[in-house]
């Protein structure tokens, strides 16, 4: 181990010191009796009603308690989310420092995409420990508590995963009889409701259905609205063991105009020389000497033109037997099947109309913004299989906790565009063949809107082509011009946690893939050719290893490392892919042969200590994660795989409760990040370092804090409230360039970012009676405006305003 690692050991180690009132020897973590407080019991087994507080995961890869868990782990407990009022996955992720939600564009698809450690994880998240691929906006009606594993983690769930996975558990049956009812109304005229009915039918079978209905508008944006509803039963034969059946199914349906976000002040065709830092419009003066107030709630797409629909189902059964030895074998089998259809308008910049561009074809004096039209529809399937068997013994005097597992995947895709013509595949009329952009029969057309003033009621009409005079239906193009792939997953791995002495524990953990991915690109509506495919076969090794010092029970220090790899076209054009087996931006061609596995590794050196008579959980980690062969580009356009990417930082998280009468929830990352090469620009023949080179990675907050708490001010009621601290977020780099005397000669760079914002919530409860509970959130209760996503190009989008929620919860 090196001297700074040491270093980290010694500084980590002095926290346990710290605590001499708290860090008092406590029976094994396997053997803690619960501990009740106020009436709530907690256990090292699960998430408890009222605590904020987890022990162990719900995945049975994971060998130990989270104490005894060499990484960082955050789990968002169901308490949480009731709290916080989450009604999706990214708004309970916002309760996590270190994750940002990255923006979606045409080659992006809208939905869920978090970023972990600077990488995009919309590849990365698991329903029950089950790979769950689908682009969409996952709901929380239906899940128990959120698992978010940090730093490098194929090794655990397989290909991708380079920041680190989140993994979703389910409501499932249970034992205990209850019906639990919840109704909201609030701000910009939110209406939800759910349902939770948990119904053994007798010792042996219980049967639970989940439900949830959904209505809003979005608080400080126009025209903007989400609506959607889903259902979940399942059935549970064998609710107490040892042997189970659980069937359970899940359907959720959307329905809403996707907000278009906001652009950037400038492109690098108006950008002035030198380094240029731009942020999303608010107030600004364009070329012409306009001065502009973009309103809060300017939306710059169209009503008669935008929508977003989503259809997700997936059908899971669960086998498990536990044995009489303390083994256990479980066997889940999953079909899964997402459908996404979509016309979202980007505020499009990229030739200068916002600001206004005084030389070239764009000429303009500015003040508008070209409604770009990006398209979306398509499918994802899958079909996965996974065994797994854990279990403890002894070798002499050596304790093992083992997992090992077996898992069988087939993951498939197919997306094609919406277009005005599908036999020719005519684009959308919107503008896209024009140069410049917005022109005046362009602004008359209704393909460009004033950027402080648009309105999203304009009469749009979809014509043969763009200024065309001939109306056209929108419609889906044709099979043949639909990008497939698909991909088979034969996995196997095993994991042992080996308690060498009461004070030393060994975690070791590895897995094998045989990866195959295939790709066909669209042809053209009007080709007569036969389809091509090109295929990948990778065999990956993956890897975690580490080492847990126990200085008390209820204390840990810990190194660790770990690999994750990204085989190619492991994303299934589900997500932002820089690694696919077709050419990427400014690549001629690819040579899918001499494609290679995107390799992150990770260090961690950290500790955890169970405070409190085991009720508060505290961690410190110090980690570096170095990602390796990411593709780039040569002189000729064609890709190499030598870009190198490197994140280092601190993290400090904290859970549970302090008091019986007091939660607590959050953390704090700092985590400064590089881009140490990512490949070169040609310019006039002439190669040179790209523009990212030496700057932070986009979607990588330096800063990043979170804090949410509760307090219990009599028996019946709770005041409580949170903080959000996010540092500037960059979504991109871009240059000019030209050649003088034989060198490249860079005039210009533009770096686009979001900037840092505090965000603060409050919230109240009071519990009526046994059964009535009335609860009040105000969500970023200053009203602040801020940009909660950055992309890399063209815009950001703008976060919601203040949102006040009023909810009645019946439980009996």
């Amino acid at each position: 181990m090196s001297g700074s690692s040491f270093l980290a050991l010694g500084c980590v180690g002095a926290i346990s010191s710290a605590f001499p009132a708290y860090a008092q020897a406590t029976p094994a973590q396997a053997d803690t009796p619960s501990t009740n407080l106020g009436g709530v019991t907690v256990t090292d087994t699960a998430i408890t009603e009222g605590s904020y507080k987890t022990d162990k995961l719900d995945s049975p890869k994971y060998t130990a308690p989270l104490i005894d868990t060499p990484r960082s782990i955050t789990v968002i407990g169901s308490q949480v989310i009731k709290d916080t009022a989450s009604a999706t996955l990214a708004e309970a992720l916002r309760t996590v420092p270190g994750i940002t939600m990255g923006a979606g564009e045409g080659g992006n698809p809208l939905g869920d995409r978090p970023f972990i450690r600077g990488f995009d994880s919309q590849n990365s998240t698991y329903l029950d420990g089950v790979r769950d691929i689908g682009a969409q906006t996952r709901e929380t009606f239906d899940v128990d508590s959120i698992e978010v594993v940090k730093g490098s983690d194929s090794v655990t769930n397989g290909s991708g995963n380079a920041g680190g996975s989140i993994n979703l558990v389910s409501k499932l049956p249970t034992s205990e009889r209850f019906i639990e009812a919840e109704g909201t109304y609030g701000s910009a005229d939110y209406k939800r409701g759910t349902i939770d009915i948990n119904q053994p039918i007798n010792e042996f079978v219980g049967v639970r259905l989940n439900a949830m209905y959904h209505d809003q508008n979005v608080a400080g944006r126009d025209a903007i609205f989400q609506k959607r509803w889903g259902v979940a039963p399942s059935v549970k034969i064998g609710l107490t063991g040892p042997t189970s059946l659980t069937v359970s199914y899940y359907h959720l349906h959307t329905n809403e105009l996707p907000d278009a976000g906001t652009p950037y002040t400038y492109t690098l065709a108006n950008a002035p020389a030198g380094v240029t830092e731009t942020a999303p419009v608010s107030h600004y003066t364009t070329l012409g000497g306009q001065e502009i107030d973009v309103p809060r709630g300017a939306f710059y797409g169209l009503k008669d033109r935008d929508f977003r629909h989503t259809n997700v189902n997936d059908f899971t059964i669960r086998a498990q037997h536990e044995f009489d030895n303390g083994f256990m074998i479980r066997n889940t089998s999953r079909y899964s099947h997402t459908e996404q259809d979509y016309i979202v308008s980007q505020p499009d910049d990229q030739q200068g109309d916002v600001y206004g561009n005084a030389t070239g074809t764009a000429a303009n004096a500015g003040g508008y913004v070209w409604r770009r039209a990006n398209t979306r529809y398509g499918y994802s399937e899958g079909l996965i299989n996974q065994t797994d068997l854990t279990g403890k013994f002894d070798t002499g005097s050596v304790k093992h906790s083992i997992a090992g597992g077996l898992e069988y995947s087939h993951l498939q895709s197919a997306f094609g565009t919406f277009v005005s013509n599908a036999q020719t595949g005519t684009a959308l009329s919107s503008g896209a063949t024009l140069t410049p952009r917005c022109t005046a029969a362009a602004i008359a057309a209704y393909y460009c809107t004033p950027v402080g003033n648009p309105n999203p009621n304009d009469p749009w009409v979809s014509t043969t082509s763009d200024l065309g005079s001939t109306a056209a239906a929108i419609q889906k193009s044709l099979p043949i011009t639909q990008t497939l792939s698909h991909s088979t997953t034969y996995a196997a791995s095993l994991f042992d946690t080996i308690t060498l002495t009461d004070w030393l524990l060994v975690n070791l953990g590895g897995r094998y893939d045989h990866y195959s991915t295939s790709v066909s690109a669209g042809l053209a509506a009007t080709s007569t050719a036969a389809r091509t495919w090109g295929t990948k076969k990778n065999n990956i090794w993956t890897y975690q290893a580490g080492v847990v010092l126990k200085p008390k029970d209820n204390g840990s220090i810990y190194f660790s490392t770990s690999k994750a790899a990204v085989p190619p076209g492991s994303f299934l054009g589900q997500g932002a892919e820089d690694n696919g087996l077709t050419p990427g931006r400014g690549q001629t061609t690819v040579d899918i042969d001499a494609l290679k596995v995107q390799k992150t590794t990770s260090y961690e050196v950290g500790t955890k200590w169970n405070l409190l008579d085991n009720n508060l959980n505290l961690s410190l980690a110090l980690f570096q994660t170095k990602t390796v062969n990411a593709r780039t580009t040569d002189a000729n356009g064609l890709a190499l795989y030598v870009g190198t990417r490197r994140i280092r930082g601190v993290e400090l998280s904290y859970n549970g409760n302090i008091t019986d009468k007091w939660n607590v929830f959050g953390g704090y990352t700092y985590m400064p990040s590089k881009i140490l090469d990512s490949g070169q620009t040609v310019t006039g023949g002439i190669s040179a370092p790209s523009a990212g080179i030496g700057r932070a990675f986009p979607n990588t907050p330096k800063n990043s804090f979170t804090t949410f708490t509760n307090y219990k001010i009599t028996p019946k009621l709770t005041l409580g409230g949170g903080a959000i601290y996010m540092s500037k977020v960059y979504g991109g780099y871009s240059d000019t360039r030209a050649v003088q005397n034989g060198a490249v000669v860079i005039t210009k760079t533009r770096a686009t970012y979001v900037p840092s914002y505090w965000r603060f919530d409050a919230n109240a409860s009071y519990q009526l009676t046994d059964m009535v509970k009335l609860q009040i959130n105000a969500l970023n209760v200053g009203n602040k405006r801020y940009f909660d996503k950055a992309y890399a190009a063209h815009y950001a989008n703008q976060a919601a305003g203040r949102t006040v929620l009023g909810t009645i919860s019946v439980r009996y």
